[in-house]
């Protein structure tokens, strides 16, 4: 798959409680990229979120925050989606990974929902197309299924989340790679960090 990104999508829940929280990794992926870019997010109805756009290595991408609740996710991504037309293929979802680690972040071509809400919620806004880009930030495991939805909704320890805030910037640095399709280059840019 050598598809151009068109669109960022950085997935987490709105409201102060959870601002900073695990399960908003996402969010905080896109923020520091909009930052970095000089660029403001605001409120748009049309795409239920926080929309902007950044001119990274000369490409005009779509930067968008859902403020739906995490499981309704897909409404914002379908929304600006069918609005740009811009297929699956096209888009980069950044959030919340428990399988990897605080401090380690991984893109990931495609797959399923992996039990994630706000990645579930997408696929069917896109008609079950499960072929989106993936940056999973890792937030790890509490190490036991029932203690999960607590633990995401948290905000980590400061070691812990400056862990989480070195792969985000991480993976910004690699982003130009993943904008151009040259996902090869920016997975092993990326994963050997």
């Amino acid at each position: 798959m050598n598809t151009p990104i068109q669109l960022i999508v950085g997935l987490g829940n709105p409201g102060k409680e959870y601002e900073h929280s695990r399960h908003n990794a996402g969010e905080d992926f896109v923020r520091e990229v909009a930052n970095n870019y000089n660029v403001s997010l605001s409120a748009d109805k049309k795409y239920f979120g926080l929309y902007g756009k950044a001119l990274i290595d000369g490409i005009n991408i779509h930067l968008l925050i859902p403020t739906t609740f995490m499981n309704r996710s897909g409404q914002a991504v379908g929304a600006l989606a069918n609005f740009f037309k811009i297929p699956a293929e096209a888009i980069l979802v950044a959030h919340d990974e428990l399988d990897l680690a605080p401090g380690i972040s991984r893109f990931k071509l495609g797959g399923g929902h992996g039990g994630h809400n706000g990645l579930r919620d997408i696929i069917t806004a896109l008609s079950n197309n499960k072929n989106f880009a993936r940056l999973r930030i890792g937030i790890g495991h509490p190490g036991d299924a029932k203690q999960v939805s607590n633990f995401v909704l948290k905000k980590a320890p400061a070691a812990e989340h400056q862990l989480t805030t070195n792969s985000m910037v991480d993976a910004r640095i690699s982003l130009p790679l993943a904008i151009q399709g040259e996902w090869n280059q920016a997975m092993k840019a990326l994963h050997t960090q």
